[in-house]
């Protein structure tokens, strides 16, 4: 299995802020499609959808496997595997998603 370490995510959305940064200074703004973000919350709900269709495309393709006759318990254990490791990720998406956004809130209000 492939560990998805919070480095990655960090790395990501350092260099997605990075980039929002260069491009303010340039009088500039990217968002919505490919380039850059329009702000480093954007950038962590593109990290996280990047982690999570990358597991996504990990369970897709072990069940695959399973579905062309390769069924022996190991490949099993293995989707279930990746089946919580998706739900654990989803879990912690939402969740710091939500816990960013009502701190945003929190902070638009007091301003």
């Amino acid at each position: 299995m492939t560990s998805i370490s919070g480095d990655a995510i960090g790395n990501f959305i350092g260099r997605a802020s990075m980039q929002n940064d260069q491009n303010t200074l340039r009088g500039t703004r990217t968002g919505g499609g490919g380039g850059g973000s329009a702000s480093w919350y954007e950038a962590m709900s593109r990290a996280w959808g990047q982690t999570l269709d990358a597991q996504a495309t990990r369970i897709t393709n072990l069940s695959d496997v399973i579905g062309q006759g390769g069924d022996q318990p190991s490949n099993v254990v293995a989707l279930t595997a990746e089946s919580l490791r998706m739900q654990f990720l989803s879990n912690n998406a939402s969740t710091s998603q939500n816990s960013v956004g009502q701190a945003l809130e929190t902070l638009g209000r007091k301003q």
